[in-house]
């Protein structure tokens, strides 16, 4: 028996040990980034609050003091009623999960459809601003779009399918140099022409440019002064507006993008405003761009081309959801970038396994969240209040309309305490019931840590008086002990016995854990010698025992302790354990009413089984 116990310890263990891990997983692991303080913060607490947990739940029972299972019950009960709907929840994700990429690796093909010829053909410079600087390659002077004269505009295939706008010539186009301006310092250079590119609040830098440091890793190779071959640095400013002048879609989004040869790759610079030209990334990141004689080839999200203003920088590089430039939240990429000819799209990949990771974790944790602060909140704010009728073939008609108050499972503890106590007496007094049932688990402490929270239940009023009968919690805590106290609040312990009350007989019986200290239910003792021909009436705290209420005769059985299954699912495994979980059945000819309890055992959370207090009518066939 020892083996069987130290296995079942060993499977309970590694299946918790298994759930922390894949928690941690999809909500630590796959959304930070590693050796961020959000994934030391995330890894810390995967361990801390399991331990806290179990200290939770062995603190009592180890002699712990009563304030320290206070401070460790709150948060380690707690945990385990948020890792059970966190782990339902990312579970759900999982089948979420694969429509959500899908839906996500739809949104970059969309955007770069909608690509229009605004992108090499717009205006340089907005209204009331002045015209872009420019040199002249051999294709001519410059269009004011930036476009050199005797150029026209050629539709090339991308690798993806979209169309991806360009500019040829019959001769060598001009190449331009990517401008990048910073906040805190201004550079200048000089292209093949020899004309400097500027805006408002700095200097365009010619030649090999980065935006932020680096757009991910960008090279422009060539022969001359680090311009493209034959190219001349260009820029183009406006004193309110910025010049789109990507060769790319709206919205940046193309995968393996090539500007074409002897390609143009341009860049504007406004005083107020970013001008967004990338063929890169949702999020505007192009990283790993290669330049190699007038071939703009983007390594893994197309074209790096980015433009800044003052108080502002480009993001380059390998971008997340929300533009992240190191791809914060998953483990970064290797390499930078794909080489010569790369096709693109590793960017976008990390980007969209991020956005989806990110979204089903921070649904998941809301939900979860959600559903333990209701549940918590249904448990703290007190019972409510159930009403049944159940009609007895042996009551006599002068016992019809008898109410019995019937509450179980008040689990008053580290957690609920005298506050608890005081809502469950004032719910069960305003109803006037003439009897009050006290069906078992009544505590999870010792009378000396208890005492005050029980104190109560001496303003508990009936016409015949308040009963009680012990539960498996009891005996945990001292049930000799617990017996002779409430004893002393008024209230009368049934151990297997029975009382007589106009109408019916009143029965007791111990609970089946006090089996293990010979102080087990003796229904012979308690209902033996009694008139058959009487209602009777059995307080047991644990339905299993309704099989022997029935041999023994008894008309209605009144018990708790399944607390209709607390969290759901384990509504379902109440179900399997118990002959009822909860409210009325029939068995034979006895009947069975099983209370969902006023307390809540380990976390103060109810999920689809609400705390309760029912007042049992009886009613008579003869009224």
């Amino acid at each position: 028996m020892v083996v069987l116990y130290v296995l079942i310890a060993v499977a309970v263990i590694g299946l918790l040990a298994g759930v922390h891990w894949y928690v941690w997983r999809r909500l630590v692991r796959d959304t930070t980034a590693r050796g961020g303080w959000a994934r030391r913060t995330g890894t810390a607490a995967a361990f801390v609050l399991p331990l806290t947990s179990v200290g939770a739940l062995v603190a009592g029972r180890a002699g712990a003091s009563f304030p320290l299972q206070r401070a460790l019950a709150w948060p380690g009960y707690l945990w385990l009623a948020l890792l059970l709907y966190l782990t339902l929840a990312l579970l759900v994700g999982e089948a979420v999960r694969p429509l959500l990429r899908a839906w996500v690796g739809r949104m970059p093909a969309e955007s770069a459809q909608s690509a229009d010829v605004r992108s090499t053909g717009g205006p340089a410079a907005a209204a009331g601003g002045p015209a872009a600087a420019a040199s002249h390659g051999e294709g001519g002077p410059a269009a004011p779009g930036g476009m050199p004269c005797g150029s026209s505009p050629t539709v090339l295939p991308s690798d993806t399918g979209a169309a991806m706008p360009t500019v040829t010539d019959g001769a060598d186009a001009a190449g331009h140099a990517a401008v990048a301006v910073t906040r805190d310092a201004a550079a200048t250079g000089e292209g093949v022409g020899g004309t400097p590119a500027a805006s408002a609040g700095g200097a365009a830098e010619g030649g090999l440019g980065s935006v932020g440091g680096a757009a991910g890793g960008g090279v422009a190779e060539s022969g001359v002064g680090g311009a493209v071959k034959g190219g001349a640095a260009e820029a183009a400013a406006s004193a309110g507006g910025a010049a789109e002048v990507s060769l790319g879609s709206v919205g940046g989004a193309a995968g393996g993008g090539v500007a074409g040869v002897d390609g143009v790759t341009e860049a504007a610079v406004s005083a107020g405003e970013a001008v967004e030209g990338s063929l890169g990334s949702v999020g505007g990141a192009a990283g790993g761009g290669v330049a190699e004689a007038g071939v703009a080839e983007a390594g893994v999200g197309g074209t790096a081309e980015a433009a800044t203003s003052v108080g502002q920088v480009a993001e380059g590089g390998l971008g997340g959801s929300g533009g992240a430039a190191d791809g914060e939240g998953a483990d970064r990429v290797r390499g930078g970038g794909a080489g010569k000819g790369g096709a693109g799209g590793g960017a976008l990949a990390v980007s969209r396994r991020l956005f989806v990771a990110r979204t089903v974790a921070a649904a998941a944790t809301t939900v979860a969240a959600g559903t333990v602060g209701y549940g918590a909140y249904t448990v703290l704010r007190g019972p409510r209040l159930k009403r049944i009728t159940v009609p007895l073939a042996k009551l006599p008609r002068r016992a019809h309309g008898f109410r019995i108050a019937v509450v179980s499972d008040m689990h008053l503890g580290p957690i609920l305490g005298r506050s608890h106590t005081q809502r469950v007496v004032e719910t069960i007094n305003r109803t006037h019931p003439d009897l009050i049932a006290v069906v078992g688990d009544l505590v999870d402490g010792s009378v000396a840590d208890l005492g005050p929270a029980v104190e109560p239940l001496r303003r508990l009023s009936a016409r015949y008086g308040s009963y009680f009968v012990t539960g498996n919690h009891e005996y945990y805590s001292g049930a000799a002990e617990w017996v002779d106290h409430v004893r002393e609040l008024g209230l009368r312990p049934l151990e297997n016995e029975r009382t007589e009350l106009p109408g019916f007989d009143l029965a007791g019986v111990n609970d089946v854990a006090g089996e293990s200290e010979g102080h087990g239910p003796d229904f012979d003792k308690a209902l033996g010698d009694r008139d058959p021909a009487r209602a009777s009436v059995l307080l047991a705290h644990q339905p299993v025992v309704i099989h022997d209420a029935v041999k023994a005769g008894v008309d209605l059985q009144l018990s708790g302790h399944t607390h209709g299954g607390q969290l759901w699912p384990g509504t379902y495994l109440a179900e399997l354990a118990n002959p009822t979980a909860a409210g009325l059945d029939r068995y034979g000819d006895t009947q069975l009413y099983v209370s969902r309890g006023a307390g809540a055992w380990g976390p103060p959370v109810r999920v689809g089984a609400p705390p309760d207090v029912t007042v049992v009518e009886l009613a008579s066939p003869r009224a």
